[in-house]
């Protein structure tokens, strides 16, 4: 939502939302926009009466402000058919879904276009460090839409990647996510399939090889080229996937940490096979991260962009804001932030670092403070996976809250590393300042704001180090 009102912004538009709770990076986005943040959803925040009121998916029958749109008889929209028709009519939209990877991978593919030339338009779920603002209408017939599959809105249960229409779409992965809306994955598919179906034949459907759930929804029906990807494929696997699909996409890499790796392209043509590769030095790390670039990179050739001129943008991608950002160090240890949703993305982050980390990982404490903050995790659901998923952590932290549906004892009791439960923030805090040492290292993963406990932390250890010297 904050996204659609930059663009919004963009186009002449005098622009004003009501939330509650707003954070950074993207409170201070749309600051620097001059979009002004109204807290709270008072029916007076819709006085004078607006031209059009975009209406997010966390809103709800009963909530004020939209009882007095509804009363009033306001011009009322979702926000993804807003954006499909003021915005995606007549563009060559490149559309990224998935249930992990989506944020990073647009960001890559809207870098790899405007490294080329190409001067995208973009709408991405955070704020990219390549990029001043999250979204944009850019200067040609391209964008790129980070198109996820929850609902559009209260009225209207679509997925939001319905409305987009993609010409490129990637399909990075498939799991189960979503509980408040979805009851089972089977419905996800569906939602996927129907994604599928806007896909024009002389489109590009770039997805990963051998990801079952995705071939599940392949499965019901496709009608447009495809492109594979993979890590480490044999190179005899490499040219008959081609010849089946006519464009595979494979990295070579060792081990976990992926700040380097080869990139190999085989392309199809009257039979014959032909090969391109590239080396790829950059400074984001884990294979999750080496599959988004891949998939970035091949959207991008789908419009033009060879694979030596990608490879030189991705040596110069900075990341994306909340995705593993380094926030600052106090007292010697180092604090991370990382949007954490699922327990498959803790477990590629905490993974990838501990890989990162290599032998010195004897010396550097890897401690995690997670608070399973979104629908599905506090529902209980994910509740195996999660203890599955720490399993690289030195000492896992928990934040509890009131609404939780998760067995936190058996969780705890589960995960073969020490863990520990707090219903405080403020708790939390302590007990890593009394118990961290010089080079350890914390990632704070949840996809909210989880009380400002980064920049508490932190000025809690820089107050430890003052003292001490």
């Amino acid at each position: 939502m904050g996204s659609l009102a930059v663009l919004a912004k963009q186009m002449g538009f005098r622009v004003t939302g009501s939330d509650v709770n707003v954070y950074p990076p993207m409170s201070t986005q749309l600051e620097a926009e001059g979009i002004e943040i109204l807290e709270g959803y008072s029916a007076k925040h819709l006085e004078p009466t607006p031209d059009q009121v975009i209406i997010g998916n966390a809103l709800s029958r009963g909530n004020a402000a939209v009882e007095y749109v509804i009363e009033k008889g306001l011009s009322y929209i979702s926000g993804p058919q807003w954006l499909a028709e003021s915005v995606l009519r007549d563009k060559w939209v490149l559309g990224v879904a998935g249930t992990h990877g989506k944020t990073t991978t647009s960001a890559i593919l809207a870098w790899i276009l405007e490294f080329a030339g190409l001067r995208p338009g973009f709408l991405i779920g955070g704020v990219t460090k390549n990029f001043s603002e999250s979204a944009r209408l850019g200067g040609s017939q391209f964008f790129v839409v980070e198109a996820d599959e929850y609902d559009s809105a209260f009225f209207d249960k679509r997925s939001k990647f319905i409305h987009y229409a993609p010409r490129t779409a990637v399909l990075n992965n498939l799991e189960f996510d979503h509980a408040d809306i979805f009851k089972n994955l089977e419905e996800i598919e569906k939602q996927f399939h129907h994604l599928v179906r806007t896909i024009p034949g002389n489109g590009a459907i770039i997805s990963p090889y051998e990801d079952s759930e995705i071939e599940k929804v392949m499965g019901m029906g496709c009608w447009s080229k495809r492109q594979l990807f993979g890590v480490n494929l044999p190179e005899s696997s490499c040219e008959k996937i081609a010849l089946e699909t006519g464009k595979l996409w494979n990295a070579l890499l060792d081990g976990e940490q992926g700040n380097e790796f080869q990139l190999f392209k085989y392309v199809e043509a009257s039979g014959e096979i032909t090969r391109s590769e590239g080396l790829v030095r950059w400074n984001q790390s884990g294979q999750h991260n080496v599959r988004n670039a891949m998939a970035a990179v091949a959207a991008a050739n789908h419009v033009g962009v060879d694979l030596s001129l990608a490879t030189k943008a991705l040596e110069k991608f900075e990341g994306v804001k909340r995705r593993m950002e380094f926030c600052g160090t106090g007292n010697g240890v180092n604090v991370y932030d990382d949007f954490a949703h699922h327990p498959t993305a803790i477990k590629t982050t905490l993974d990838g670092f501990a890989a990162k980390l290599g032998s010195s990982k004897n010396s550097q404490r890897l401690v995690a403070v997670i608070e399973p903050r979104s629908a599905t995790m506090k529902s209980g659901i994910h509740q195996d996976k999660l203890s599955q998923a720490c399993h690289s952590a030195d000492e896992v932290v928990w934040y509890k809250s009131d609404d939780m549906g998760l067995d936190f004892e058996l969780l705890t009791s589960s995960l073969g590393v020490p863990s520990r439960v707090f219903n405080s923030v403020d708790e939390i805090v302590t007990l890593l300042a009394e118990t961290c040492s010089s080079g350890d290292n914390v990632i704070i993963m949840s996809n909210g704001g989880f009380e400002g406990i980064h920049e508490k932390l932190l000025t809690s250890l820089k107050s430890i180090e003052m003292t001490q010297n």
